[in-house]
């Protein structure tokens, strides 16, 4: 429930002005704003110079309109640079501080750095961890404070009585420190 139905607008701020609300229609994809998905979107605006911040948001209709936001990276065509506004909150009036708009500052190797190696090594990460969370595989959180086991199975069964052996056989675990 990442993604949103809700409509989506977003301001662009440079420094020689902003392009005031825009909605973001036209996705390169056919349905827009979906768990997981890039959303690739054309903006007509006058150039603004060096951007430094955005405002984007939702109108909180349509069913299921919270909204995961990780990022907004924006390429201005003209000077064929990349600006970067890191969210990785939720737009939603139901989750985190229940704002569904947001202002965000650009990010550059000046206030963040190493951003793209931090990216990089969260996308190999995620690469290389995903596998855990398929379809079909149990997760089990070993305890060190009550010595046991604390299994998550694949139908959304929690097992959570501490068991002291590994009655699932060889699956991934992970340790749980109290």
């Amino acid at each position: 429930n990442a993604g949103t139905e809700a409509d989506v607008y977003i301001s662009v701020y440079g420094e020689r002005g902003d392009t005031g609300s825009r909605q973001l229609l036209r996705s390169q994809k056919p349905n827009k704003f979906l768990k997981g998905q890039t959303d690739i979107f054309a903006v007509e605006a006058v150039h603004l110079g060096h951007l430094y911040k955005i405002v984007i948001g939702h109108n909180g209709l349509g069913s299921g309109n919270g909204w995961f936001l990780d990022k907004v990276v924006i390429k201005d065509p003209i000077t064929d640079l990349d600006y970067t506004f890191l969210c990785h909150r939720w737009l939603d009036q139901g989750q985190d501080d229940g704002n569904i708009a947001r202002e965000l500052t650009v990010t550059d190797a000046s206030t963040f750095p190493g951003r793209q190696e931090l990216e990089l090594k969260r996308e190999e990460t995620w690469a290389a961890e995903k596998w855990k969370f398929q379809e079909g595989n149990t997760l089990q959180f070993y305890n060190s404070l009550t010595r046991g086991f604390i299994c998550l199975s694949p139908d959304s069964r929690v097992d959570a009585r501490g068991d002291k052996k590994n009655k699932y056989g060889k699956v991934f675990f992970m340790w749980m420190y109290a």
